[in-house]
């Protein structure tokens, strides 16, 4: 009897153990389930994270404003998620492209280039940049973008390669079907002139790439895709991100600052013509250069009518004024987000004087740290792009395509605060106050009333049936792409 008693004690002893083992391996399976789970949720909910004082929303390709500002956003950066499944088609051809013009140009010719061959059926290869522009950066696509980021999220929508495959190489060097698609074309264009000539050529060359969409008209599913390409699919290479969330960090340190786009630089005053405030030596130097670049269509420019009408960049001078009516005190910290400003620390001067926390990215980084993208404008121009998206408000100066889409950007992060400038309402509102006509408390006054719906709050696009040049930017107000309330759509 005691010995089968001692047997029945070290069996139930035996399942007691077999239990305890079997709800340790499965409690350690549902932690580690929780923490997959956690891990890889979706990069669209994973980026929406609220913020204060206007933020919400999503950030996509600069993958979160706690990133931007160099937090540790745990352990998403750590592992990779699955990638997206491969979407399967029969390719129609590959489209190759040429971009032009500077980052944020380029940028939004890269979306529309992905969504153009997604709506043919095309393989994109990857793009090639402009290096014959004014600025002639040598720098390639992978030297700003992330690659193979661009080519996975993507997956599911279209094949993205890195170069054609060698047979067609071969063939493409001995004749290359090259052109530039009709400007501010829709779907339906594409469809009926393009697709054919892809089929017939198997490769075709776009050799521009800017504004080759219609803002307005589209089907909903291209301007998603377009915002989508944007904001989630070009992210920069780790080493701009890197630097640029060690710029935002370092001046989110001292608290909230404003971002000035100063587009007051050598290239766009001699483009633009606009010479107001320059010396007649600097009206010389600026004219011979915009007759040396015959791709600059217009010559003969009145530099005084053309500052009436809106159209030119403000000054360094102009904008300290509008700075001081709008009601930024003396110790507002401003980074400036620009080139090399023409005339130097000359033309600063007033500026500087007013607001004394005048900082730049060669003030607060190193001449080590920035020595890699040196002689790289689109490089150096991502590290602005980081920081201006970060910022509390953001000022251009000219509406450009950096202001355009740096402001489209902070309108899908929740509405961030954008301060769009009345250039023709402020030059005659300077002129006044500067020929006597107003005094300061009525011109502040008067440059406030003005900018109230200026601000970067949701806005209906405008659409002008025959004038698309002439419409509201695609990429400056996505208005596809944001909830009703500034919410982030779901573009994945």
């Amino acid at each position: 009897m005691v010995a089968v008693g001692g047997g029945g004690r070290r069996r139930r002893a035996w399942r007691w153990a077999m239990r305890a083992a079997a709800s340790a391996v499965l409690w350690t399976a549902v932690v580690q389930l929780a923490s997959i789970a956690g891990l890889f949720r979706p990069r669209v909910l994973a980026d929406c994270g609220g913020g204060g004082g206007g933020g919400g929303g999503g950030v996509g390709g600069v993958a979160g404003l706690a990133a931007l500002a160099g937090e540790d956003t745990g352990a998403a950066r750590l592992s990779p998620p699955a990638l997206v499944p491969k979407r399967i088609y029969k390719s129609n051809g590959y489209l190759r492209v040429t971009c032009n013009g500077g980052l944020n140009q380029m940028r939004a010719g890269i979306c529309d280039m992905v969504t153009i061959a997604r709506h043919l059926n095309l393989t994109l290869v990857v793009p090639e940049l402009d290096k014959r522009s004014f600025w002639a950066d040598p720098s390639d696509f992978g030297d700003i973008f992330d690659v193979d980021h661009f080519i996975n999220s993507l997956r599911d929508e279209l094949m993205i390669v890195k170069e054609l495959p060698l047979k067609l190489q071969l063939r493409t060097k001995k004749r290359l079907y090259s052109m530039p698609p009709v400007s501010w074309s829709n779907e339906t264009y594409y469809l009926k002139r393009i697709l054919p000539l892809a089929r017939k050529h198997k490769v075709i060359h776009f050799d521009k790439s800017d504004a080759r969409l219609a803002n307005n008209g589209l089907p909903i599913q291209l301007q998603m895709l377009r915002c989508r390409v944007n904001f989630q699919a070009l992210r920069f290479t780790p080493q701009i991100e890197a630097l640029g969330r060690k710029l935002i960090s370092t001046l989110q340190r001292s608290g909230q600052f404003v971002v000035l786009h100063l587009r007051y630089e050598m290239d766009m005053l001699s483009f633009s013509g606009c010479t107001h405030g320059c010396s007649s030596k600097e009206t010389e130097e600026l004219t011979r250069m915009r007759y040396a670049y015959p791709w600059w269509k217009e010559k003969e420019i009145d530099s005084v009518v053309k500052r009436l009408q809106g159209l030119c960049p403000l000054t360094p001078e102009e904008i300290t004024l509008v700075l001081k009516a709008l009601g930024f005190t003396k110790d507002t910290l401003i980074y400036i987000a620009s080139g090399e400003i023409y005339g130097g620390e000359r033309r600063l001067a007033v500026l500087k004087a007013a607001y004394p926390k005048l900082v730049r990215k060669e003030k607060i980084l190193s001449p080590d740290e920035l020595r890699p993208f040196q002689n790289h404008s689109t490089q150096m121009a991502a590290l602005d792009y980081m920081v201006s998206l970060a910022s509390d408000i953001f000022i251009p100066s000219y509406d450009g395509n950096m202001a355009r889409v740096v402001e489209g950007h902070r309108r899908y992060m929740g509405f961030r605060k954008t301060i769009v400038l009345d250039r023709k309402k402020l030059v005659e509102l300077l002129d006044l106050f500067q020929g006597g006509a107003l005094s300061w408390d009525e011109f502040s006054d008067a440059v406030k009333e003005s900018h109230k719906s200026r601000m970067g709050q949701p806005t209906e696009r405008k659409i002008i049936p025959g004038q698309p040049k002439e419409e509201d930017y695609f990429y400056a107000n996505p208005q596809e792409c944001l909830g009703s309330n500034g919410g982030l759509r779901d573009i994945s």
